[in-house]
């Protein structure tokens, strides 16, 4: 998104908190809302999880609107990233301490508003990542896409790669959809680990965000309909306005970021299916501070959350667990 419409928002943002701190009649957010908008009562704050430090900082002049970030399923210490909209159809692999490792261009994709990325990895051991072609502002856009792309593999030499002169990925394929309901801005991609189901959140700013979903069985001939299956609110105001996503390797925990803090779902114990996570209670995550934070993921082994920041030279942040 870009840097005048977070501008925007937060003006529409602030007037709102004020007013619904004056009205108190804002639900689900009581009166203990801080200044970024989080709810701060106890028991939504959630245990096990350190405070925030900074892993790095995203020295590559060439990433300047980090919009999504996944860890990969196949090399160890690497987080992909990218820009927003504005920039051309590039990739960046990043190590845990926010080093440049590499530019990739995937030749038969367009970024016309990148929002998330999502790792991946199948039965096979095949690794792969799912781009967003999500974001939709102005919903002007029926069809949105998916690019899946397989992983690159990453060496010592990538390192000197730029746009200039990237690496090309394979070809992805184009996974199409449209919404059941009406058009929507969306700014979070979630991939399923173990079903390979893909998972859409859309963004509002006047209500919960909607929980699509497009198994994994789609058809790449044909423009696939999302399935709506939940609506689904974090403790701030707005309590819809994500902008990113993942869900852990082991598939039972799921991590939200909207501009101002982080927040985590947990799947139940003797849930039989995973949808049955977004009928859980958010807990917050303290992501630290970010100019505008728009990507968040877990690390590969779940002990770690990563978030940063749109903007050039930001932070890394990192926030580690014991769970």
């Amino acid at each position: 998104m870009s840097r005048e419409t977070i501008t925007k928002i937060c003006v529409v943002v602030i007037s709102l908190t004020a007013f619904c701190l004056i009205s108190a009649a804002c639900s689900p957010v009581s009166s203990s809302v801080s200044k970024n908008g989080n709810d701060n009562n106890n028991k939504n704050v959630s245990a096990g999880y350190e405070k925030p430090r900074v892993a790095g900082t995203i020295s590559s002049g060439e990433i300047d609107e980090s919009s999504g970030i996944a860890a990969s399923r196949c090399a160890e210490n690497v987080l992909w990233t990218h820009n927003d909209s504005g920039d051309d159809a590039y990739l960046f692999a990043i190590n845990t301490k926010g080093e440049k490792l590499g530019t990739w261009k995937v030749p038969n994709a367009k970024n016309n508003d990148w929002e998330d990325i999502a790792a991946f990895k199948n039965a096979k051991g095949e690794c792969f990542l799912y781009v967003g072609d999500i974001g939709n502002n102005e919903r002007l856009k029926s069809e949105m896409t998916i690019y899946k792309v397989r992983e690159p593999k990453i060496s010592g030499a990538d390192k000197s790669s730029s746009k200039k002169n990237p690496i090309e990925t394979e070809n992805a394929e184009r996974i199409k959809y449209g919404y059941p309901d009406m058009r929507r801005d969306a700014e979070t991609l979630l991939v399923h680990p173990q079903t390979g189901d893909i998972y859409i959140l859309s963004k509002s700013f006047s209500q919960p965000s909607g929980v699509y979903k497009l198994a994994a069985n789609y058809n790449l001939n044909k423009t696939n309909t999302l399935k709506k299956i939940a609506d689904f609110a974090v403790p701030a105001i707005p309590n819809g306005l994500l902008t990113g996503g993942d869900i852990s390797f082991d598939g039972r925990r799921v991590v939200l970021c909207d501009y101002f803090g982080g927040y985590e779902i947990t799947l139940p114990k003797d849930a039989g299916n995973f949808d049955e996570i977004w009928k859980q209670t958010p807990q917050v995550i303290d992501l630290g501070a970010r100019e505008q934070g728009e990507a968040v993921c877990y690390s590969i082994d779940g002990k770690s959350v990563f978030a940063t920041s749109e903007k050039r030279n930001q932070p890394l942040i990192r926030v580690k667990s014991d769970k």
